[in-house]
Protein backbone atom coordinates (compact mmCIF):
# COMPACT_ATOMS: atom_id res chain seq x y z
CA UNK A 1 0.00 0.00 0.00
CA UNK A 2 0.55 3.74 -0.53
CA UNK A 3 1.10 5.80 2.77
CA UNK A 4 -0.26 9.82 2.69
CA UNK A 5 3.07 10.13 4.49
CA UNK A 6 5.15 9.06 1.49
CA UNK A 7 3.25 10.64 -1.20
CA UNK A 8 4.28 14.02 0.73
CA UNK A 9 8.23 13.48 0.54
CA UNK A 10 9.54 16.37 -2.02
CA UNK A 11 10.83 15.39 -4.77
CA UNK A 12 12.43 17.80 -8.03
CA UNK A 13 10.57 18.37 -10.89
CA UNK A 14 12.31 17.08 -14.02
CA UNK A 15 13.53 18.85 -16.87
CA UNK A 16 12.01 19.25 -20.26
CA UNK A 17 12.14 15.95 -21.62
CA UNK A 18 10.85 16.59 -24.96
CA UNK A 19 12.77 14.76 -27.91
CA UNK A 20 11.59 13.89 -31.68
CA UNK A 21 12.27 10.71 -33.20
CA UNK A 22 13.91 11.18 -36.40
CA UNK A 23 11.91 9.95 -39.06
CA UNK A 24 8.60 10.81 -40.17
CA UNK A 25 5.93 7.83 -39.44
CA UNK A 26 3.32 6.85 -43.02
CA UNK A 27 -0.29 6.25 -42.15
CA UNK A 28 -3.17 5.53 -44.42
CA UNK A 29 -4.68 9.39 -43.43
CA UNK A 30 -1.84 11.20 -41.92
CA UNK A 31 2.33 11.37 -41.30
CA UNK A 32 3.28 11.99 -38.13
CA UNK A 33 6.53 12.49 -35.65
CA UNK A 34 6.84 10.53 -32.43
CA UNK A 35 8.13 13.26 -29.57
CA UNK A 36 9.03 12.19 -26.08
CA UNK A 37 7.11 14.80 -23.79
CA UNK A 38 7.99 13.88 -20.61
CA UNK A 39 9.38 11.45 -18.88
CA UNK A 40 10.31 10.21 -15.05
CA UNK A 41 6.49 8.79 -14.17
CA UNK A 42 5.86 5.58 -13.20
CA UNK A 43 3.23 3.22 -14.38
CA UNK A 44 1.25 6.55 -15.84
CA UNK A 45 -2.66 5.30 -15.93
CA UNK A 46 -5.17 8.54 -16.52
CA UNK A 47 -4.67 11.60 -17.45
CA UNK A 48 -6.75 15.20 -18.07
CA UNK A 49 -5.87 18.39 -19.10
CA UNK A 50 -6.33 21.61 -17.16
CA UNK A 51 -8.12 24.55 -18.86
CA UNK A 52 -4.16 26.22 -18.77
CA UNK A 53 -2.78 23.41 -20.87
CA UNK A 54 -1.02 21.54 -18.64
CA UNK A 55 -2.40 17.93 -17.86
CA UNK A 56 -2.49 15.91 -14.68
CA UNK A 57 -1.54 12.36 -14.65
CA UNK A 58 -2.25 9.32 -12.37
CA UNK A 59 0.48 6.98 -11.14
CA UNK A 60 -0.86 3.59 -10.54
CA UNK A 61 1.59 3.20 -7.69
CA UNK A 62 -0.52 5.99 -5.75
CA UNK A 63 0.79 9.38 -6.87
CA UNK A 64 -1.31 12.62 -8.92
CA UNK A 65 1.39 14.67 -11.19
CA UNK A 66 0.71 17.63 -12.75
CA UNK A 67 3.02 18.25 -16.60
CA UNK A 68 3.53 21.35 -18.11
CA UNK A 69 2.69 22.10 -21.50
CA UNK A 70 6.39 22.25 -21.95
CA UNK A 71 7.15 18.76 -20.49
CA UNK A 72 8.12 19.34 -17.07
CA UNK A 73 6.42 16.73 -14.15
CA UNK A 74 5.82 18.30 -10.96
CA UNK A 75 6.45 16.57 -7.64
CA UNK A 76 3.82 14.50 -6.52
CA UNK A 77 0.57 16.41 -5.47
CA UNK A 78 -0.65 16.44 -2.05
CA UNK A 79 -3.71 15.26 -0.64
CA UNK A 80 -4.28 12.07 -2.77
CA UNK A 81 -5.77 9.52 -0.53
CA UNK A 82 -3.93 6.28 0.59
CA UNK A 83 -4.48 3.46 -2.75
CA UNK A 84 -4.40 -0.34 -2.48
CA UNK A 85 -1.13 -0.61 -5.02
CA UNK A 86 -1.17 -4.42 -5.50
CA UNK A 87 -1.53 -6.37 -8.62
CA UNK A 88 -3.70 -4.02 -10.80
CA UNK A 89 -4.79 -1.93 -8.73
CA UNK A 90 -3.87 1.60 -7.43
CA UNK A 91 -4.48 4.96 -8.44
CA UNK A 92 -5.93 4.75 -12.34
CA UNK A 93 -8.56 7.38 -13.99
CA UNK A 94 -8.72 11.13 -13.39
CA UNK A 95 -11.38 12.96 -15.31
CA UNK A 96 -12.28 16.86 -14.62
CA UNK A 97 -15.83 17.90 -13.92
CA UNK A 98 -17.57 19.22 -16.46
CA UNK A 99 -17.76 22.47 -14.88
CA UNK A 100 -14.29 22.27 -13.79
CA UNK A 101 -13.20 25.98 -14.60
CA UNK A 102 -15.69 27.15 -11.92
CA UNK A 103 -15.49 24.50 -9.49
CA UNK A 104 -12.16 22.95 -10.04
CA UNK A 105 -13.72 19.74 -8.91
CA UNK A 106 -11.82 16.81 -10.26
CA UNK A 107 -13.44 12.85 -9.95
CA UNK A 108 -10.32 9.83 -9.26
CA UNK A 109 -11.21 6.27 -9.55
CA UNK A 110 -8.73 4.08 -7.09
CA UNK A 111 -8.48 0.56 -5.81
CA UNK A 112 -9.28 0.79 -2.54
CA UNK A 113 -8.40 -1.85 0.52
CA UNK A 114 -11.66 -2.05 2.99
CA UNK A 115 -12.98 -4.79 5.69
CA UNK A 116 -13.39 -7.82 3.49
CA UNK A 117 -10.66 -7.10 0.53
CA UNK A 118 -10.40 -4.90 -2.00
CA UNK A 119 -12.92 -2.64 -4.46
CA UNK A 120 -13.37 -0.38 -6.96
CA UNK A 121 -13.44 3.55 -5.45
CA UNK A 122 -14.77 6.85 -7.20
CA UNK A 123 -13.89 9.80 -5.23
CA UNK A 124 -13.87 13.35 -5.86
CA UNK A 125 -12.07 16.49 -4.93
CA UNK A 126 -10.94 19.85 -5.69
CA UNK A 127 -7.39 21.13 -6.96
CA UNK A 128 -6.29 24.00 -5.17
CA UNK A 129 -5.96 26.96 -7.00
CA UNK A 130 -2.06 26.58 -6.57
CA UNK A 131 -2.56 23.16 -8.20
CA UNK A 132 -0.19 21.71 -5.74
CA UNK A 133 -2.60 19.65 -4.12
CA UNK A 134 -6.54 17.75 -3.95
CA UNK A 135 -9.00 19.44 -1.36
CA UNK A 136 -11.54 18.19 0.10
CA UNK A 137 -11.28 15.04 -1.06
CA UNK A 138 -14.93 12.76 -0.85
CA UNK A 139 -15.59 9.11 -1.56
CA UNK A 140 -18.43 9.11 -4.14
CA UNK A 141 -19.14 5.26 -4.56
CA UNK A 142 -17.56 1.72 -3.55
CA UNK A 143 -18.39 -0.79 -6.38
CA UNK A 144 -19.35 -3.21 -3.65
CA UNK A 145 -18.92 -6.14 -2.35
CA UNK A 146 -15.11 -6.08 -1.43
CA UNK A 147 -13.41 -9.19 -2.70
CA UNK A 148 -10.85 -11.21 -0.45
CA UNK A 149 -8.93 -13.24 -3.48
CA UNK A 150 -7.04 -11.41 -5.95
CA UNK A 151 -6.00 -8.49 -6.87
CA UNK A 152 -6.88 -7.94 -10.74
CA UNK A 153 -9.92 -6.35 -13.16
CA UNK A 154 -10.80 -3.58 -11.37
CA UNK A 155 -12.25 -1.60 -14.75
CA UNK A 156 -12.34 2.42 -13.51
CA UNK A 157 -12.50 4.68 -15.94
CA UNK A 158 -14.63 8.03 -15.85
CA UNK A 159 -16.58 9.57 -18.70
CA UNK A 160 -19.12 12.38 -18.57
CA UNK A 161 -22.16 12.21 -20.76
CA UNK A 162 -23.54 15.75 -23.11
CA UNK A 163 -26.20 15.69 -19.59
CA UNK A 164 -23.57 15.82 -17.63
CA UNK A 165 -24.21 12.23 -15.77
CA UNK A 166 -21.09 10.80 -15.13
CA UNK A 167 -19.87 6.61 -15.63
CA UNK A 168 -17.77 4.83 -14.11
CA UNK A 169 -16.07 1.06 -15.49
CA UNK A 170 -15.83 -1.76 -13.16
CA UNK A 171 -14.14 -5.06 -13.91
CA UNK A 172 -15.37 -8.47 -12.66
CA UNK A 173 -12.46 -8.78 -10.41
CA UNK A 174 -11.60 -11.99 -12.28
CA UNK A 175 -14.61 -13.59 -10.64
CA UNK A 176 -16.75 -14.26 -14.08
CA UNK A 177 -20.05 -14.73 -12.23
CA UNK A 178 -20.09 -11.01 -10.94
CA UNK A 179 -20.44 -9.52 -14.62
CA UNK A 180 -24.26 -11.45 -14.61
CA UNK A 181 -25.13 -10.76 -11.11
CA UNK A 182 -27.39 -7.56 -10.91
CA UNK A 183 -26.68 -7.41 -6.82
CA UNK A 184 -23.37 -6.65 -7.50
CA UNK A 185 -21.95 -3.86 -8.82
CA UNK A 186 -18.64 -5.36 -10.40
CA UNK A 187 -18.34 -6.12 -14.14
CA UNK A 188 -20.67 -3.48 -14.61
CA UNK A 189 -20.73 0.56 -16.36
CA UNK A 190 -22.19 2.40 -13.32
CA UNK A 191 -24.37 5.52 -14.00
CA UNK A 192 -24.78 8.53 -11.62
CA UNK A 193 -24.94 12.22 -10.95
CA UNK A 194 -21.90 14.18 -10.00
CA UNK A 195 -22.45 13.71 -6.04
CA UNK A 196 -23.18 10.07 -6.30
CA UNK A 197 -26.97 10.22 -6.02
CA UNK A 198 -28.65 7.73 -8.69
CA UNK A 199 -30.87 9.12 -11.40
CA UNK A 200 -34.48 8.56 -11.57
CA UNK A 201 -34.08 7.08 -15.14
CA UNK A 202 -31.17 4.69 -14.99
CA UNK A 203 -32.94 0.94 -16.30
CA UNK A 204 -32.84 -0.94 -12.67
CA UNK A 205 -34.35 1.35 -10.48
CA UNK A 206 -36.90 0.03 -8.44
CA UNK A 207 -35.89 -3.70 -8.86
CA UNK A 208 -35.61 -5.21 -5.89
CA UNK A 209 -32.89 -7.79 -7.37
CA UNK A 210 -30.26 -5.20 -9.05
CA UNK A 211 -28.57 -2.23 -7.87
CA UNK A 212 -29.88 1.11 -9.26
CA UNK A 213 -26.64 2.26 -10.07
CA UNK A 214 -26.03 -0.02 -12.96
CA UNK A 215 -26.33 0.99 -16.49
CA UNK A 216 -25.24 -1.98 -17.99
CA UNK A 217 -23.86 -5.50 -17.26
CA UNK A 218 -21.90 -8.75 -18.63
CA UNK A 219 -18.44 -6.95 -18.50
CA UNK A 220 -15.56 -8.73 -17.96
CA UNK A 221 -12.50 -5.52 -17.31
CA UNK A 222 -13.51 -2.26 -19.38
CA UNK A 223 -10.99 0.58 -19.80
CA UNK A 224 -11.90 2.74 -22.25
CA UNK A 225 -15.19 4.86 -21.87
CA UNK A 226 -15.78 8.00 -24.10
CA UNK A 227 -18.58 9.62 -25.55
CA UNK A 228 -19.03 9.49 -29.41
CA UNK A 229 -18.83 13.52 -29.65
CA UNK A 230 -20.95 13.23 -33.07
CA UNK A 231 -23.78 11.28 -31.78
CA UNK A 232 -23.80 11.32 -28.33
CA UNK A 233 -23.50 7.81 -27.37
CA UNK A 234 -21.30 6.16 -25.05
CA UNK A 235 -18.31 3.97 -26.25
CA UNK A 236 -16.34 0.96 -24.14
CA UNK A 237 -13.11 -0.16 -24.75
CA UNK A 238 -13.20 -3.91 -23.14
CA UNK A 239 -10.07 -6.15 -22.40
CA UNK A 240 -10.61 -9.71 -23.04
CA UNK A 241 -8.74 -12.66 -22.22
CA UNK A 242 -6.93 -14.35 -24.85
CA UNK A 243 -8.70 -12.97 -27.63
CA UNK A 244 -12.11 -11.11 -26.90
CA UNK A 245 -10.99 -8.11 -27.20
CA UNK A 246 -13.90 -5.72 -28.07
CA UNK A 247 -15.56 -2.12 -28.83
CA UNK A 248 -19.30 -2.05 -27.32
CA UNK A 249 -22.03 0.90 -27.97
CA UNK A 250 -22.87 0.87 -24.40
CA UNK A 251 -27.39 0.69 -24.14
CA UNK A 252 -29.77 1.45 -21.20
CA UNK A 253 -29.79 -2.46 -19.09
CA UNK A 254 -27.88 -4.05 -22.06
CA UNK A 255 -25.99 -7.26 -21.07
CA UNK A 256 -23.21 -7.83 -22.97
CA UNK A 257 -22.69 -11.25 -22.24
CA UNK A 258 -20.17 -12.17 -20.31
CA UNK A 259 -19.14 -14.86 -19.75
CA UNK A 260 -21.93 -16.70 -21.15
CA UNK A 261 -20.73 -15.36 -24.50
CA UNK A 262 -17.29 -14.91 -25.86
CA UNK A 263 -15.01 -14.66 -28.73
CA UNK A 264 -11.93 -15.45 -26.05
CA UNK A 265 -10.15 -18.47 -24.89
CA UNK A 266 -8.73 -19.53 -21.91
CA UNK A 267 -4.74 -18.67 -21.47
CA UNK A 268 -3.95 -22.42 -21.54
CA UNK A 269 -6.01 -22.64 -24.99
CA UNK A 270 -9.91 -24.08 -24.69
CA UNK A 271 -12.86 -21.72 -25.70
CA UNK A 272 -14.58 -19.70 -23.04
CA UNK A 273 -17.89 -20.19 -24.46
CA UNK A 274 -19.10 -22.35 -27.48
CA UNK A 275 -21.37 -19.13 -28.26
CA UNK A 276 -20.23 -15.61 -29.07
CA UNK A 277 -23.70 -14.67 -29.43
CA UNK A 278 -27.01 -15.15 -27.72
CA UNK A 279 -30.76 -13.76 -27.59
CA UNK A 280 -31.12 -11.01 -25.37
CA UNK A 281 -27.21 -9.97 -25.16
CA UNK A 282 -25.48 -7.55 -26.94
CA UNK A 283 -23.24 -7.91 -29.44
CA UNK A 284 -20.06 -6.05 -29.83
CA UNK A 285 -19.51 -3.40 -32.46
CA UNK A 286 -16.03 -4.53 -33.21
CA UNK A 287 -13.93 -7.33 -32.19
CA UNK A 288 -10.27 -6.94 -32.53
CA UNK A 289 -8.39 -9.75 -34.39
CA UNK A 290 -6.11 -10.48 -33.14
CA UNK A 291 -6.00 -9.10 -29.89
CA UNK A 292 -4.67 -5.84 -28.22
CA UNK A 293 -5.59 -5.79 -24.92
CA UNK A 294 -7.39 -2.70 -25.35
CA UNK A 295 -6.91 0.16 -22.53
CA UNK A 296 -7.92 3.78 -22.96
CA UNK A 297 -9.53 5.65 -26.22
CA UNK A 298 -10.23 8.84 -27.18
CA UNK A 299 -12.18 9.97 -30.48
CA UNK A 300 -10.63 12.37 -32.64
CA UNK A 301 -11.71 15.78 -34.64
CA UNK A 302 -8.45 17.93 -33.94
CA UNK A 303 -6.85 20.25 -36.60
CA UNK A 304 -3.55 18.71 -36.52
CA UNK A 305 -4.26 15.81 -37.74
CA UNK A 306 -7.40 16.32 -40.63
CA UNK A 307 -7.19 12.80 -42.34
CA UNK A 308 -7.38 11.31 -38.66
CA UNK A 309 -10.63 13.24 -38.21
CA UNK A 310 -13.48 11.05 -37.13
CA UNK A 311 -11.30 8.63 -35.70
CA UNK A 312 -11.46 6.92 -32.11
CA UNK A 313 -7.76 6.00 -31.02
CA UNK A 314 -6.92 2.94 -28.86
CA UNK A 315 -4.05 2.37 -26.30
CA UNK A 316 -3.18 -1.10 -26.75
CA UNK A 317 -1.05 -3.18 -23.94
CA UNK A 318 -0.33 -6.16 -25.75
CA UNK A 319 0.88 -6.56 -29.11
CA UNK A 320 1.84 -3.07 -27.56
CA UNK A 321 0.57 0.06 -29.43
CA UNK A 322 -2.14 2.29 -31.15
CA UNK A 323 -4.88 1.24 -33.23
CA UNK A 324 -6.49 3.68 -35.29
CA UNK A 325 -10.57 3.09 -35.98
CA UNK A 326 -12.21 5.09 -38.81
CA UNK A 327 -15.72 5.92 -37.55
CA UNK A 328 -19.21 7.00 -39.45
CA UNK A 329 -21.64 7.96 -36.89
CA UNK A 330 -22.36 4.92 -34.82
CA UNK A 331 -20.13 2.45 -37.15
CA UNK A 332 -16.44 1.58 -37.39
CA UNK A 333 -15.46 1.40 -41.33
CA UNK A 334 -12.00 0.64 -41.02
CA UNK A 335 -9.06 -0.41 -38.49
CA UNK A 336 -5.09 0.74 -39.11
CA UNK A 337 -2.47 -0.73 -36.37
CA UNK A 338 0.35 2.31 -35.26
CA UNK A 339 3.47 2.11 -33.19
CA UNK A 340 3.05 -2.02 -32.63
CA UNK A 341 5.78 -3.07 -30.75
CA UNK A 342 6.58 0.23 -29.71
CA UNK A 343 5.42 0.43 -25.84
CA UNK A 344 2.81 -0.58 -23.76
CA UNK A 345 -0.12 2.55 -24.19
CA UNK A 346 -2.62 2.66 -21.45
CA UNK A 347 -4.00 5.71 -22.40
CA UNK A 348 -4.54 7.97 -25.12
CA UNK A 349 -5.67 11.56 -25.33
CA UNK A 350 -6.08 14.55 -27.39
CA UNK A 351 -4.76 17.55 -26.24
CA UNK A 352 -6.28 21.30 -26.67
CA UNK A 353 -3.68 21.60 -29.71
CA UNK A 354 -5.13 18.92 -31.69
CA UNK A 355 -1.96 16.95 -30.81
CA UNK A 356 -2.27 13.33 -29.52
CA UNK A 357 -0.68 11.87 -26.20
CA UNK A 358 -0.17 8.46 -25.29
CA UNK A 359 0.96 7.37 -21.65
CA UNK A 360 2.79 4.52 -21.37
CA UNK A 361 2.46 1.68 -19.08
CA UNK A 362 5.95 0.99 -17.98
CA UNK A 363 8.17 1.17 -15.01
CA UNK A 364 10.14 4.06 -16.13
CA UNK A 365 6.67 5.58 -17.62
CA UNK A 366 6.93 8.09 -20.58
CA UNK A 367 4.35 10.26 -22.31
CA UNK A 368 4.79 10.57 -26.27
CA UNK A 369 3.42 12.99 -28.60
CA UNK A 370 1.93 12.58 -31.70
CA UNK A 371 3.07 15.66 -34.26
CA UNK A 372 2.88 16.37 -37.81
CA UNK A 373 5.35 15.43 -40.05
Amino acid sequence: MIRRALLALPLLALPFAATAQDAPIRSQQANFRVTTFATGLENTWGGAFLPDGSMLVTERPGRLRRVTPDGRVSPPLGGVPQVEAVGQGGLLDIALAPDFARTRDVFLCQAASVEGGALTRLITARLAPDSTQLVGVRRVLDATPAQRSGRLHYGCRIAFDRDGFLYLSTGERNERARAQRLDDLAGKVLRLTRDGRVPPDNPFVGRADARPEIFSYGHRHPQGLAVNPWTGSLWEAEFGPRGGDEINILRRGANFGWPTVSHGREYWGPRISREVSAPGMQDPLHVFDPPISPSGIAFYDGAAFPGWRRSLFVAALNTPGLVRLSVDGDRITGEERLLTGFARMRHVIVGPDGRIYLLTDEGEGRIFRLDPA
